[in-house]
């Protein structure tokens, strides 16, 4: 691998990912079309050109690197991937097509398995967040950069999680109980990597599910800002495995390490 210049890379990416927010929104204002996937997902127009303009731009940055897409089966068939990008241009498509607000772009690259730089964009929310190394996670609102550190006021008596689901499971309940957790509140996006690093939330905890294009990005995002990323076990979580499935999850805000 030829070195490459992070932050560089994911500046370049910026305007792409504010753009193709922008169409994912024309898209849908305008009424889109919709297909279940063969995985009993649905996937939308928007899904797709939001996926044509982010991977043709990543492309053309990093032509050296491939891309592994939720949408496209392009690479998914190689062994032993070490440098790669992971993108799902529409990570709650569910929500995306159903009018609201929690859906996000997203994209991470990894190298040598570890995730070294993210890209969300949450276009109905205008929130843009990136990160290229520790302690560079920023996020752009309103033409402002904000850096990122999981820092804003914390009380270990009011612990707050975000939850893929209103019921929580027993062994994630355990958990909670265990990190001394008070309230959580349902969030199904990748947003809930994005709003533990800016520290509006301290946690997250799933059971294995999903793929790892849901979470490179904000894997970045949330250990750029201090947080950590784990599986249940304490052990870290690296890119490339077999069909690209997720581990256990537990996303904790540097507060709470």
């Amino acid at each position: 691998m030829k070195k490459i210049n992070l932050k560089t890379i994911v500046e370049n990416l910026v305007d792409t990912f504010l753009y193709a927010g922008k169409l994912s929104l024309e898209l849908r204002n305008k009424g889109l079309t919709k297909k279940i996937k063969s995985d009993n997902t649905p996937v939308s127009n928007g899904d797709l050109e939001v996926n044509r303009i982010i991977s043709e731009k990543i492309a053309s940055i990093t032509p050296h690197i491939p891309i592994i897409s939720e949408e496209t089966s392009d690479n998914k068939s190689k062994n032993n991937l070490k440098d790669f990008w992971l993108v799902d241009p529409i990570d709650g498509t569910y929500d995306y097509i159903n009018d609201r607000d929690e859906f996000t772009i997203n994209a991470g690259l990894i190298i040598d398995r570890k995730p070294v730089a993210g890209l969300i964009y949450a276009p109905a929310k205008n929130r843009m967040f990136y990160s290229y190394g520790n302690e560079l996670a920023f996020e752009l609102s309103n033409e402002k950069v904000v850096k990122l550190g999981c820092s804003k006021e914390f009380n270990r008596d009011k612990i707050k999680f975000v939850s893929y689901s209103n019921e929580v499971k027993p062994e994630i309940k355990k958990i909670h109980d265990e990190l001394n957790v008070k309230k959580y509140v349902r969030m199904k996006s990748s947003l809930k990597f994005c709003v533990i690093a800016a520290g509006e939330y301290d946690g997250y905890v799933a059971e294995p599910r999903a793929c790892e294009w849901d979470i490179a990005a904000g894997h970045a995002i949330l250990k750029h800002a201090g947080g950590d990323v784990t599986d249940f076990d304490g052990k870290e979580i690296l890119y490339g495995k077999k069909n690209f499935r997720n581990p256990s999850l537990i996303l904790k805000s540097k507060n709470i390490l």
